[in-house]
């Protein structure tokens, strides 16, 4: 075995998502017998998660949405939505009030008069105010130093909110900085132009990279990465602003607009939104946040609100992506790192382990896509039956199934001449000379020993099976209940997992014998394993217990020397009968339905086979019915529990094969 080590990336996972296809079959069973098709029940599943081996289990989508968005709700308390005008407004009261004592203390009465009086005149409005105290005269130093600061914070402020990590690789935002911006906006939308005429651009954009690239958020690859990053960013802006009154979204405008005073810059940043507002109209443009509030536990500036409007929209995206209910729907639209940052690396390994369902299901060869719809393989169907007949079998038996004997005493039957390879458990009947050859044949291995001519060393690899003809065969139906009263009483799908058990017992343990499996509502039909899956529960109303007497008699008289059996899963009387090729329903039932079903119920007796009825969830005269047949042309009836009827079927099925 070679290994292979590479640097880590921080993507790699230690634990990797452990999802057998055994434990998907099962978890998809009841819905598939249920009724629904593949894709309907790997949605089902992959929304409510799966239990895996050592008792853990992977959350589904439901649960990781329901957590996102109960992370949403938490971050909505943390900011406000006018949180940077109030933080402005506060601290322009305290530089304003550091000039107001500046004042009072002063000697010139007449000065500080002229300013006490402008200062008296400020207006409330918090951007009028800041456009009023930038052509105040400052008597105290200290106020106009903090006033300058300000005034620089809010410049670098407003262009982070605008722009992102763009405007904040460009620091301190003075002239030269804005000149700089705003030559990159107009090679930016001089390039989206160019694309929208339908040139390539991927020359340009290198250029463009080359003579801004210190400027670009995270060194993007594509034009579209780039914009992408921009349109989220201006998108969060425009539902910050949207959220506020429109007395606030005028004051927030105008505030920014000071700060950065230039027209140009203004222009060319408002033609840009225009076009990532047609590239990127899913983005909630001018669509205030869900349920953010006008304050929270603490105020924050602009560019902290703006990221967290933006951070409140990653958690709407990650719940939609979550919910998977739109056209198109792929676990690859989720996104690992936003779904890390809101719930943690438990999470994302969570997410890893749904995508691996349909991968293993397919590479087990359990399950195929065809023109886009997941069905499954007639692999996939055994494989169904084997965990059906796992999950019975230690009710049934709580050990091993025995042999296939037949009555009385005698050999295993007459050898075919053909030999195998022995497998744990097969009867040790070997092929002499096959063995002895083999261990020959192996003999420069070590098979002839060498220090004692004459002699072979044998190995259990050599062994062959002496195969031999199997002289006992039973033939079995099931008739299966699919009226209207199955699923209302719960006994639907216990019902079609029996039938899957049955079948993969009887093809894996016991391969000569032929099972059938038989459907009956207003009249009778015969199903094969993949109808049991597509085959739900009828909208009919009748149980046509003569037309499935009938059909069983037919399917046996195909083996006249084979064992019959017949064993019926139902939950009433019969209803229903056959008038030539018509079936008639009456309730109650009508005396000639009884006596019919009562006929083929005789011929059916008269051809040795044996009956055995379960009768589920059933009422007095469904019991008295059942009964009286039974007692008349033989049989057995049980009342099983819905939790053990598949156990009491296998078992009472291996019993009769060992007698």
């Amino acid at each position: 075995m070679r290994v292979r080590y590479g640097r880590w990336s921080g993507t790699q996972d230690p634990f990797p998502a452990d999802v057998s296809p055994d434990e998907v079959l099962e978890e998809l069973a009841d819905d598939l017998l249920g009724g629904y098709d593949p894709d309907e029940a790997l949605a089902r599943l992959l929304s409510r998660g799966l239990s895996q081996r050592g008792g853990g289990r992977v959350a589904g989508l439901h649960d990781l949405r329901r957590r996102v968005e109960e992370a949403r709700r938490r971050e909505l308390g943390r900011l406000g939505l006018e949180g940077p005008l109030r933080d402005v407004e506060r601290r322009l009261a305290d530089i304003v009030a550091t000039e107001r004592t500046a004042l009072e203390l002063a000697d010139d009465d007449a000065a500080t008069a002229d300013r006490a009086a402008q200062l008296d005149a400020l207006p409330r409005d918090v951007a009028a105010r800041l456009a009023a105290l930038r052509d105040y005269d400052w008597h105290d130093t200290r106020a106009a130093e903090a006033f300058a600061a300000l005034l620089d914070e809010l410049r670098r402020d407003v262009a982070t909110a605008t722009f992102g990590r763009l405007a904040g690789a460009l620091g301190g935002m003075q002239p030269g900085d804005v000149e700089r911006l705003r030559e990159l906006l107009a090679d930016l939308n001089a390039l989206i132009a160019r694309r929208d005429r339908g040139d390539d651009v991927s020359a340009d954009f290198a250029a463009f990279k080359q003579r801004h690239g210190d400027l670009l958020p995270g060194d993007p690859a594509t034009l579209d990465e780039l914009l992408e990053e921009l349109a989220r960013r201006m998108a969060a802006m425009s539902r910050l602003l949207a959220g506020l009154d429109a007395d606030q979204r005028a004051q927030l405008a105008d505030l920014a607009g000071q700060v950065l005073g230039d027209l140009d810059l203004a222009f060319h940043s408002d033609a840009l939104q225009r076009s990532l507002r047609a590239q990127f109209p899913e983005l909630g443009w001018n669509a205030g946040p869900d349920g953010a509030l006008p304050s929270g536990a603490t105020d924050g500036s602009l560019a902290d609100t703006v990221d967290w409007v933006e951070h409140l929209q990653s958690y709407d995206d990650l719940a939609d992506a979550l919910g998977q209910d739109y056209p198109g729907a792929r676990l690859e639209d989720v996104d690992e790192e936003a779904l890390r940052a809101a719930l943690g690396d438990d999470a994302v390994h969570d997410l890893r382990a749904l995508r691996e369902v349909e991968r293993v299901l397919e590479e087990a060869g359990a399950a195929s896509r065809q023109q886009g719809r997941l069905e499954l393989t007639p692999r996939g169907i055994r494989r169904l039956g084997e965990r059906s007949l796992a999950r019975i079998y230690d009710r049934a038996v709580g050990g091993g199934a025995g042999g296939h004997r037949a009555r009385g005493v005698g050999g295993d039957g007459e050898l075919t001449g053909a030999t195998r390879e022995l497998r744990f458990g097969d009867p040790f009947r070997l092929d002499v000379g096959r063995t002895v050859r083999n261990a020959i044949v192996r003999g420069g291995a070590g098979g002839v020993r060498g220090d004692a001519p004459g002699r072979v060393r044998l190995h259990p690899d050599d062994f062959e099976l002496a195969e031999s003809e199997r002289r006992v065969r039973a033939a079995t139906v099931l008739l299966l209940d699919m009226s209207f009263s199955m699923p209302l009483r719960g006994n639907w799908v216990p019902a079609k997992r029996v039938a899957l058990a049955l079948q993969s017992l009887i093809d894996g343990k016991y391969p000569e014998d032929r099972f059938y499996v038989v459907g009956f509502s207003d009249y009778a039909r015969r199903l094969a394993p993949r109808d049991l899956l597509a085959t739900g529960w009828e909208r009919v109303y009748g149980t046509n217990m003569q037309h499935a007497f009938m059909l069983a008699r037919r399917l046996l008289g195909a083996h006249p020397d084979a064992e019959g059996h017949v064993i019926m899963v139902t939950d009433g009387e019969p209803t229903a009968h056959l008038e030539g090729d018509v079936p008639l329903f009456a309730w109650p039932p009508e005396r000639r339905t009884l006596q019919l079903t009562m006929v083929e119920a005789a011929r059916l007796a008269r051809t040795g086979a044996t009956l055995n009825v379960f009768l589920l969830d059933h009422d007095p005269g469904a019991a008295a019915f059942v009964e009286q047949m039974v007692g008349a042309y033989g049989g057995r009836i049980f009342y099983p529990d819905l939790d053990d009827l598949g156990s009491v079927v296998v078992r009472d099925f291996l019993a009769a094969r060992r007698r």
